[in-house]
């Protein structure tokens, strides 16, 4: 199994004003998007090795 290295840099996004808004806004979005399906693909027997259940992946991608 591949892991999927997501990790980004959060800071300043005060100091440009609205379009860096916008920006992060659209950034969490994809980010939670990615995750939902990456977690989607899983196998049953998988997500419960991550302590995790099919009803768990949107509150766990929403979270990101």
């Amino acid at each position: 199994m591949s892991a999927i290295d997501t990790n980004r840099v959060h800071g300043g996004t005060g100091s440009f004003g609205i379009g860096s808004k916008i920006w992060a806004a659209v950034t969490a979005w994809n980010d939670a998007r990615v995750t939902k399906n990456a977690l989607s693909r899983l196998t049953d027997r998988e997500l419960d090795d991550i302590g995790l259940t099919r009803g768990d992946i949107e509150q766990v991608a929403r979270s990101f």
